[in-house]
């Protein structure tokens, strides 16, 4: 009986090696597709993608103002003549309407062009005669915004400004006296700015101070009579719509 058994054990083990090297020749090979695939297949490098560029955010935008003036001016010379100069004893009292059309960059800078009607009465020379202006005037200006909490350029809420501009006035003046003057002229016009203003998005209003200055108005007489040194100091009140 014992030699019937060691005879079949060594007649089994044999078939068990070579099962058992077939299933590690398998086992081997399952293992090594996944290396072989890869030296097949080499990884691709995926370049990282640019940054996107957001651009800086610019606009057009039409505006619209309307404000009070204020009119002084250093003196009246009647007839051009040096000396026939008078001081004035007040100043004079206005309004003033305009719109306009602009570009804002985004980051703090705009410029607009601008169109507006002044109405100025009330100015009195020493003799009682009194002036009255009215101007067409047109601007080109340049603006720097600023958000009240130090950033640059106005995202949304409060901010605030300053302003330049350079332009012409299309000006007509009469002087009520004896004998009356009445009469135009076109003179360079200079102007500053400053205001603050609300953000809300598409629509930004704008309360400002305005102060222009024209060499002098005169009428077109032979002999004009010249108001020298104008100045005009107004406080608008001014809404903007964006076209984002």
């Amino acid at each position: 009986m014992a030699s019937f058994t060691t005879a079949n054990q060594s007649t089994k083990d044999p078939k068990m090696r070579k099962l058992k090297a077939v299933v590690t020749l398998a086992v081997a090979a399952l293992l090594a597709a996944p290396a072989q695939a890869a030296d097949y297949y080499p990884p691709i490098d995926v370049p990282p993608l640019p940054p996107v560029d957001y651009g800086l955010g610019g606009s057009f935008y039409l505006r619209g103002s309307a404000g009070a003036n204020i009119l002084t001016a250093r003196n009246v010379d009647y007839g051009g003549c040096g000396a026939c100069v008078l001081n004035f004893t007040d100043v004079g009292y206005g309004y003033s309407v305009g719109v306009g059309v602009g570009y804002e960059t985004g980051d703090g800078l705009r410029a607009d062009f601008t169109i507006d009607y002044l109405r100025n009465d009330g100015l009195h020379d020493t003799n009682g005669d009194q002036v009255t202006l009215t101007s067409g005037l047109a601007l080109l200006n340049v603006y720097y915004d600023f958000g009240l909490d130090g950033a640059i350029g106005v995202d949304g809420g409060w901010g605030a400004y300053v302003g330049a501009g350079l332009g012409v006035g299309f000006n007509h003046i009469h002087i009520t006296g004896v004998p009356t003057q009445d009469g135009r002229s076109t003179e360079a016009a200079a102007a500053l700015m400053t205001g603050v203003t609300y953000d809300m998005g598409s629509v930004v209003t704008d309360l400002g101070y305005r102060m222009i200055y024209m060499d002098k108005v005169s009428d077109s007489a032979a002999a004009p009579t010249y108001v020298n040194d104008p100045f005009i100091h107004e406080l608008r009140g001014t809404v903007r719509y964006r076209f984002n």
